[in-house]
């Protein structure tokens, strides 16, 4: 980790697939991310995205799976 990754602070967003990444807190996300809830360094910002991010299958693939059965 750089010494600014651990003055920067970060932001877990989510797109509509429901993937997690981190952005800079004080920047606007990207076009199709928006913010989701959780704010601090980098590796605070990894570890919440570690917790709650538990299947990383697409929304729409975890969709089309159950529309399936």
């Amino acid at each position: 980790m750089s010494a600014s990754d651990a003055q920067e602070t970060y932001r877990v967003v989510v797109n509509h697939e429901e993937q997690y990444s981190i952005w800079f807190a004080d920047r606007e996300p990207p076009a199709g991310w928006r913010p989701a809830g959780a704010e601090g360094t980098r590796q605070e910002c990894l570890d919440h995205i570690e917790r709650v991010w538990t299947d990383l299958t697409p929304l729409s693939v975890r969709r089309e799976r159950a529309s399936a059965r």
